[in-house]
């Protein structure tokens, strides 16, 4: 077969003085959402923040969590600045944007670091994958009919969770990261948890809802009966599956960097 969320300590670059680095320079902020021609009076008064359509320092989402998951997807792993424009945004900055563009400004905005998953899909007896992709909520897998079961097997860093000769049936499952817990898995298992990976059993013959791994394990599924789709975030495609494809999730090499204008507190006690 084939953090906890921590604030990133900015230093100042070598040769700089403290004070250096607080003279400002101007930050180049590209804006995602609907709704972002709301914001172009406000950066008016901002001259130190130019908006650009291309090589952005910053990524400024304005919406819900939503809006933030689909700007990660189309700027991987530039800065993220998620500004809340919806009725719901847990991930987002409940502040007015001037306040936001004031505290950017200033470099009073706190970044912290979330974990991404990387998933590999081989299809039935492909050595190469056929997709490849990073994930910052989940990786789902569901049965591709709605009125038949999925049956796959899971090795968790080459083990077997439910032995060689074993499978297991249901609606399917999803892996998660502690940033997507509070979203799909906590429906699914209504619990969160802040370390590691989350697996979730979705309607399945299992005794468990789901269980905790350490964020350096591999995971392998095979689907052993199909027809399944495979889904991620809010990626606008999914990706059909059938007996004998393969995926292979693991912790990426690359996190999703958001900033806050405060701490980041847990929404919840972890399991």
């Amino acid at each position: 077969m084939y953090k906890e969320v921590g604030a990133i300590k900015k230093k100042p670059k070598r040769g700089q003085s403290r004070k250096e680095t607080q003279n400002n320079p101007e930050k180049k902020i590209l804006l995602f959402g609907k709704d972002i021609k709301d914001l172009l009076p406000v950066f008016k008064k901002f001259p130190q923040l130019k908006v650009v359509q291309e090589n952005p320092d910053f990524v400024l989402s304005y919406g819900g969590d939503g809006t933030l998951l689909a700007s990660e997807y189309a700027y991987p792993h530039i800065p993220k600045i998620p500004i809340l424009k919806s009725l719901r945004g847990h991930r987002c900055i409940p502040h007015p944007p001037e306040e936001v563009l004031k505290r950017l400004v200033e470099d009073k905005l706190i970044p912290y670091r979330y974990i991404k998953l990387f998933c590999s899909v081989y299809p039935d007896g492909a050595n190469q994958p056929s997709h490849k992709f990073e994930a910052l909520n989940e990786v789902m897998v569901e049965k591709g009919k709605i009125n038949t079961a999925v049956r796959f097997k899971i090795w968790i860093d080459g083990i077997s969770y439910e032995g060689e000769d074993k499978d297991i049936l249901g609606d399917g499952f999803m892996i998660s990261t502690p940033f997507g817990s509070t979203a799909y898995f906590s429906n699914v298992t209504r619990g969160i948890f802040w370390n590691g990976i989350g697996i979730a059993f979705l309607a399945t013959s299992e005794a468990v809802t789901h269980m905790i791994v350490s964020e350096n394990t591999m995971v392998e599924v095979k689907i052993t009966r199909g027809p399944a789709v495979l889904a991620y975030d809010n990626a606008p495609a999914s990706i059909p599956l059938q007996a004998g494809d393969i995926l292979v999730v693991k912790k990426s090499p690359n996190d999703a960097i958001i900033y806050s204008c405060g701490v980041v507190h847990k929404l919840s006690e972890p399991f």
